[in-house]
């Protein structure tokens, strides 16, 4: 039975393609985009987290953590991430909802009984089941096996994706797969190594890859002031993807600061991204400049 990592499943979703869909992240992630909005998505294995105003004071976790883990400091406990192993035993002693891990192991049957409860409102609005992270082309198998079980229900798929995965798995993917939602968040390679940890070789080739089967795409370009969106970097976008062919859409997706403070809950804390959402009136021209190049262009999922 293929098992794999999922640390969460969202009902009703209008943001991750077309129609009413399911979208289901699965744990782990090759990038470390600075401003990821979804931290507790990167590393694969569960992650423990901490919401510190939840937090009642009542000390039960420290008491009951066997690996002696947990101090007080400041009224608060605080976890040392070198000492703590995930056991989960301080989630289940706190009685204020404080502590949650993120990330749980599923079957492919137990993520699809959450899938098929809204079939009815995939086959009236035009929706279905997206797939993200994440990458979710890090769990190849578990990818699979989920994308084949959709379209033994007639479910449409798709796919959200960094776009560095395999090329051959990725290629596997496209006939169990009817929508692909590809990220490009820069075209200059040394900044795309400094500000994800990898270079944009392999996700360039496979989003060429991906037109030259004539798969259906949605671009989508996560708008970071500072870092993506000055005019040379939005024309060097538009013009690669202007040249694909099964390329319907470019959608922007303004920078939010939600990751930030769901980082600051994670044990094993990374850096923290500083940056503010960009502004309506630059949104509206990177709109315009694409929108130049032919190419429908829409703000949000």
């Amino acid at each position: 039975m293929i098992k794999g990592v999922i640390f969460d499943i969202k009902r009703y979703s209008i943001h991750d393609g077309p129609g009413i869909r399911t979208t289901v992240f699965l744990k782990g992630c090759p990038l470390a985009c600075f401003w990821c909005h979804n931290p507790e998505s990167q590393k694969p294995e569960p992650e423990l987290m901490f919401w510190r105003g939840r937090c009642i004071g009542c000390g039960r976790c420290i008491l009951a953590c066997p690996n002696k883990a947990i101090s007080s400091s400041n009224g608060f406990p605080t976890t040392d991430p070198e000492r703590c192993k995930l056991c989960g035993v301080c989630v289940s002693v706190c009685p204020a909802n404080a502590r949650e891990m993120v990330g749980k192991e599923a079957t492919v049957d137990e993520v699809m009984e959450e899938v098929e409860k809204d079939i009815i409102f995939y086959d009236e609005s035009g929706g279905g089941v997206t797939f993200s992270g994440g990458e979710p082309l890090a769990q190849p198998e578990f990818l699979y096996a989920l994308l084949s079980a959709c379209k033994e229900k007639g479910i449409h798929t798709a796919v959200d994706t960094s776009g560095y995965a395999d090329t051959n798995e990725l290629l596997r993917l496209i006939k169990k797969t009817d929508l692909f939602l590809y990220d490009i968040k820069l075209m200059n390679e040394k900044r795309h190594k400094r500000y994800t940890g990898m270079d944009n070789e392999l996700i360039l080739k496979n989003l060429e890859v991906l037109s030259s089967a004539g798969s259906r795409i949605f671009i989508r370009i996560p708008l970071i002031p500072g870092i993506n969106d000055d005019r040379d970097e939005i024309r060097a976008i538009a013009e690669f993807v202007s040249r694909l062919r099964g390329v319907e859409e470019i959608d922007i997706l303004p920078y939010h600061k939600g990751g930030v403070e769901k980082g600051r809950r994670l044990i094993s804390r990374g850096r923290e991204f500083k940056a503010q959402p960009p502004s309506e009136e630059r949104i509206s021209q990177v709109v315009d400049e694409l929108r130049g190049f032919g190419i429908r262009v829409k703000v949000g999922g």
